[in-house]
C-alpha cells in the first residue's frame, strides 16, 4: 500500500464523492497537495479500508474521493502483541510509541513504575496520554497502517499483573544480566492468542515489581549483551517478535 492514508469516522461503499475536510482534508489539500486522479486510502483505524481516487480539491480544506467501491476489513493479526511501557523522560515516550506502532505493535499500554522519573497526573498526565494516542494515530497514517494500536490508560503495577496473567507470553525485559534472564530469541512463542511484553523504566524493574509480576506467570528476558534505553528496548523487542512468529514474513 503506497497512496497515502487519511483517518476518516465511518466508511461506506459506492455512492457519491466522498468528503474528506477537517483536519484530515486540509492535510491532504494543503500539505499533501493532492490532485484529481491521484490514489488516497481512507481508514477508521480499526481494520476498515478502502482505496479511492481524488476528484476535485475544493479551497484548503475539502478533498472530493471517488471510485470507493469495495470497504475491506483487514483481520487481526496473530498472535498479538502488547508492550506495556514504562514512561520515559522528555519526548521519549512520543518516541517509543512513533516507531512501535510503525514495526506493528497492536496495543500500547503506558506504565507508572516505581523508578520512572515522570509522573503523569492529573491534567498533566492527561496531556500526556492525549499525545501519545496523537503519536500513534499520526505513526499509524505515516506507515500506512489501516488498524491503528490501541494506546490504552495509563496502569498500575497491580493492573499490569493482572494483564501478564492473562498472557500466552508474558515476558518482562530486565537488564540485570546476574539475574539469570533468558535471551528473548529463544522464548517459547505461542501462533495465536496475546504476547505481553513489559519494558522498565531507565532505572531498571524494582525488586518488588519483578516479584509481583513472577507471580502472574512472567518470565525475565534479556535482548542482548546491550542495555537499551526504555525508549528504544520495545521498539527492538516487538521487531523480534513479530520476525519469529511470522507476522513479518
Amino acid at each position: 500500500m503506497t497512496a497515502p492514508v487519511f483517518l476518516v469516522e465511518e466508511l461506506r461503499g459506492a455512492g457519491p464523492d466522498f468528503v474528506l475536510d477537517g483536519p484530515e482534508g486540509r492535510h491532504a489539500v494543503s500539505v499533501k497537495r493532492l490532485r484529481p486522479g491521484e490514489d488516497v486510502v481512507l481508514t477508521d483505524g480499526r481494520g476498515r479500508w478502502a482505496e479511492g481516487v481524488v476528484t476535485a480539491a475544493e479551497g484548503k480544506d475539502r478533498l472530493l474521493v471517488g471510485g470507493l467501491a469495495r470497504v475491506r476489513e483487514e483481520p487481526p493479526e496473530q498472535p498479538r502483541i502488547t508492550v506495556v511501557q514504562a514512561l520515559p523522560k522528555g519526548d521519549r515516550g512520543e518516541l517509543a510509541v512513533e516507531t512501535m506502532t510503525e514495526v506493528g505493535v497492536d496495543t500500547i499500554v503506558p506504565w507508572q513504575a516505581a523508578r520512572c522519573i515522570t509522573q503523569w497526573k492529573g491534567e498533566r498526565g492527561q496531556k500526556a496520554l492525549a499525545k501519545w494516542r496523537s503519536t500513534a494515530r499520526e505513526a499509524g497514517k505515516q506507515s500506512r497502517r489501516v488498524r491503528f494500536p490501541e494506546v490504552a490508560d495509563a496502569a498500575t503495577s497491580k493492573q499490569v499483573a493482572a494483564l501478564l496473567a492473562k498472557a500466552d507470553l508474558a515476558a518482562v525485559l530486565h537488564s540485570d544480566f546476574e539475574y539469570g534472564s533468558t535471551p528473548l530469541a529463544t522464548a517459547e512463542l505461542p501462533a495465536e492468542g496475546e504476547i505481553v511484553l513489559v519494558i522498565g523504566p531507565e532505572g531498571g524493574v524494582a525488586a518488588d515489581e519483578l516479584a509481583l509480576f513472577r507471580e502472574a506467570g512472567a518470565k525475565a528476558y534479556v535482548l542482548g549483551r546491550s542495555v537499551l534505553r526504555t525508549s528504544t528496548a520495545g521498539t527492538a523487542a516487538a521487531a523480534l517478535l513479530l520476525g519469529r512468529t511470522g507476522r513479518w514474513s
